[in-house]
């Protein structure tokens, strides 16, 4: 897929458009997850760096959003629930989504390098070009695995926060990543299975298109049974304590538990309801802030203890 012009009509772009850009539902959890990291780590956090360190990583995030739509212009048209965002609508220049991209990620990691370190400067630059580059040009138009290995674009965040209060990469900030990683494709293949006519359309492979219902609902299964030990690591390996430790078991627990149901669901993509992959994929997001909160509680209340 090459970056050509939308044959819409351009009407004014407002400041919400260039909002929408950013994909703020999406940063919101990026933001949210990179703020655990930080308030995670150990030792105290300068309340301004801790802040410029979490307004970079959304600015980086915001970026890369509008990098990845700038790019998705012409599939983002062919399907029903992005038929409406800014660039396939003709609201806005591609060239000014593009600058404006180019612009959000840059002054995220010259910002971020210059007031909190160039560590974390530099893992917020990689998340940022696997985002826009490794997986929006490379793999999403290429592989039912796209989301598999593009997942670590997302599970970057609370990394970047580690780093940026300790000045260092440990076990935890890695297990940290590896939980969102193997995260990823049960929660993103969930909402695959309910718009895998969006992705028809378009002509991406997504797994369901690609693989069909039932090896992706398999493939859904196997990534829960294996989130669930990995959710625990934190607190076998790397000293996070009982509150993250029996939250984590409880989440993943019932992570699984719908992933079975997900598994074992027969309906096909004419079922409309499909009531298993949406109550996964809506409880994947909850899961995810709940799990990365117990952390930080857990930070807090054993540190008081």
């Amino acid at each position: 897929m090459t970056a050509t012009t939308a044959p819409t009509l351009q009407l004014p772009a407002d400041w919400r458009d260039f909002f929408a850009l950013t994909k703020p539902r999406v940063m919101s959890l990026v933001i949210f997850t990179g703020l655990c990291g930080l308030l995670a780590a150990p030792g105290p956090v300068d309340p301004i760096l801790g802040f410029t360190a979490i307004l970079c990583i959304a600015l980086g995030a915001g970026g890369a959003a509008a990098l990845n739509q700038w790019w998705e212009t012409d599939l983002d048209a062919k399907m029903k629930r992005t038929a409406n965002r800014p660039l396939p609508s003709g609201r806005m220049d591609r060239k000014a989504a593009r600058d404006f991209g180019i612009a959000l990620s840059a002054a995220s990691v010259l910002i971020l390098g210059v007031a909190v370190g160039w560590l974390a400067a530099a893992i917020l630059a990689i998340s940022i070009i696997y985002y826009a580059v490794i997986y929006t040009i490379w793999l999403k138009p290429r592989t039912p695995q796209n989301i598999v290995i593009g997942g670590g674009a997302g599970a970057f965040p609370p990394m970047i926060g580690w780093i940026a209060a300790t000045g260092e990469i440990t076990l935890m900030p890695v297990l940290l990543f590896a939980i969102i990683f193997f995260w990823t494709p049960p929660h993103f293949w969930a909402l695959a299975l309910f718009v895998e006519t969006d992705y028809a359309a378009a002509g991406i492979p997504m797994m369901p298109v690609v693989a069909g219902h039932h090896s992706t609902r398999r493939q859904i299964l196997v990534y829960a049974v294996l989130l669930l030990p990995l959710s625990l690591a934190p607190f076998w390996f790397a000293g996070a304590g009982p509150v993250y430790g029996g939250a984590a078991l409880l989440l993943s627990g019932l992570f699984l538990l719908l992933a079975l149901r997900v598994a074992v669901f027969r309906g096909g993509a004419a079922d409309m309801d499909m009531r298993p992959e949406k109550r996964l994929f809506a409880y994947s997001v909850l899961y995810l802030f709940v799990l990365f909160a117990a952390l930080v509680a857990d930070r807090w209340i054993m540190g008081s203890v």
